[in-house]
């Protein structure tokens, strides 16, 4: 029987209820929350050890090269990267993982969990992993599920045939029912009651068992999904799914489609501390409040303050708060958002109106990541911006050109290799080079540190689809930014 075990991070979504640190460009999983370290990050050391195998990661086009880099720069390389042309919710995500790992190794155990969890003790949450082996490898599915120590809204629950034991020793036994977010009365009955776990979304299986729950319980998606992956295309060390049988599939979480209607469910208790970062209150709760309550993060003082959050994103800032009692400040250079630390599962509605005003920052960080680096804009004008443009060591930005602007790039840190036409030449720090309006050029950064130079775009159109591509390492299209 196996017991080597597969993990498979689910790596999508947009985290609205953490805005504005979390957009859909740039969502939570890759953000420094809690530690020195992206959730996504951490979430992938947690699942790396004896016993486990490199893990499989499901994601969007846009944050592959994201995840890729990351994984890097704590010393990791995944078995394969799975893209999703677009989010489907969990269960196409899950089942194509299954598949793609079924095909490698029948059998094989899989472990699901989502990539923007926090849970401290990495060791005691493996042991956990490995105690539920016996149950996957007998034909269970099986959940873990957290000791609640609040009557939380937020989370769904697990409904157990009784009560674990007063150790929560990790047993698994049957589970009775999955539970929808409560409101909190019921959250609170089931919290008194005892024989209720949160629902931690955290899965354990066989690749064979979730396949014939597929089969059993949503045949049509397994078609699809089954098709997606056998049509899936090689994209530079990326496996692509297949847009037009993905476009066919319904959006179901895992739990609508298989969980909540299968007979082979058992759940593992894990006692240990663990969040999902679901808010903003989570974030104060997690990150250590002092004796006050008060949580500071980044150039944020707090003055006469209690049970209050207040976060800084960027070293320029000041943020001040005086006198407040439970609330939330977080202030980043293009949106700052207060609120009562009670409305935290309400922040998404500020996206939702930012998104019917049409304003970017609902869902577009001032910093915009790209396969090569990073830029952001510094300033803009009705006929120029100025940007901050850091590109990675090796990297290269496309061969490419503009009908509507030309540019000035001035290098400040590293050198630069620039191509213009047919003209090839490095330029140091404190030179500068200009591209005039449809010059065929490139970027490209042949050292070994992070390379930073200032860009001044001048003309009648600056946006970023101003680009005809001829030549990019990274493969991508006419329509891709950047």
């Amino acid at each position: 029987m196996p017991t080597e075990v597969h993990p498979l991070l689910l790596c999508g979504g947009s985290g609205t209820r953490l805005w504005p640190l979390s957009r859909k460009s740039y969502p939570k999983q890759f953000a420094q929350l809690t530690g020195d370290r992206s959730l996504f990050q951490a979430s992938a050391q947690r699942l790396t050890g004896e016993g486990f195998a490199a893990p499989m990661i499901v994601t969007g086009s846009d944050f592959r090269f994201v995840v890729k880099e990351q994984l890097a720069d704590v010393g990791l390389a995944p078995a394969s990267i799975l893209i999703e042309p677009f989010g489907r919710n969990t269960a196409p995500a899950i089942l194509a993982g299954a598949l793609a790992l079924e095909a490698q190794s029948s059998g094989a155990l899989m472990l699901v969990a989502p990539s923007d969890h926090v849970v401290p003790d990495a060791a005691g949450f493996r042991k956990v992993v490995e105690a539920a082996v016996p149950a996957a490898n007998s034909g269970q599915l099986v959940t873990f599920g957290i000791r609640p120590d609040r009557a939380e809204t937020g989370y769904g629950w697990l409904e157990l045939t009784s009560a674990p034991s007063d150790d929560f020793a990790p047993v698994a036994q049957p589970l009775k029912a999955f539970v929808e977010k409560p409101d909190a009365a019921t959250a609170q009955t089931m919290l008194d009651d005892g024989n209720y776990l949160w629902n931690a979304g955290i899965f354990l299986f066989s690749t064979t068992t979730l396949i014939d729950a597929f089969a059993k319980h949503a045949p049509d998606m397994l078609a699809g999904v089954r098709a997606a992956v056998a049509e899936a295309q090689d994209d530079i060390g990326f496996t692509r799914l297949d847009e037009v049988a993905w476009d066919g599939l319904e959006g179901e979480s895992i739990d609508y489609a298989v969980m909540e209607k299968a007979d082979n469910l058992s759940v593992i208790p894990y006692r240990g501390a663990w969040s999902d970062l679901g808010g903003w209150d989570a974030v104060w709760r997690d990150s250590n409040p002092d004796g006050d309550g008060v949580v500071t993060n980044g150039p944020a003082t707090a003055i006469d303050c209690r049970n209050t959050l207040l976060r800084a994103e960027d070293g320029g800032q000041a943020l001040i708060g005086i006198g407040l009692d439970d609330l939330i400040a977080v202030a980043m250079p293009d949106a700052v958002l207060v609120a009562h630390k009670d409305r935290a599962q309400d922040v998404k509605l500020a996206v939702a109106t930012l998104k019917q005003q049409e304003a970017p920052q609902a869902e577009t960080l001032p910093r915009d990541y790209r396969p090569w680096g990073w830029f952001e804009s510094l300033g803009t004008g009705t006929r120029f911006q100025v940007k901050r443009i850091v590109v990675n060591p090796g990297a290269a930005l496309s061969l490419q050109s503009h009908k509507h602007r030309a540019e000035h790039w001035i290098v400040v840190e590293g050198t630069a290799k620039v191509t213009i036409n047919d003209d090839v030449k490095l330029i140091e720090e404190n030179q500068s080079v200009y591209i005039p309006l449809g010059a065929i050029h490139r970027m490209e950064n042949p050292g070994d540190v992070p390379m930073v130079l200032i860009e001044v775009q001048t003309g009648s159109y600056l946006g970023e689809d101003d680009i005809t591509r001829y030549e990019d390492i990274y493969a991508r299209g006419q329509g891709a930014k950047g």
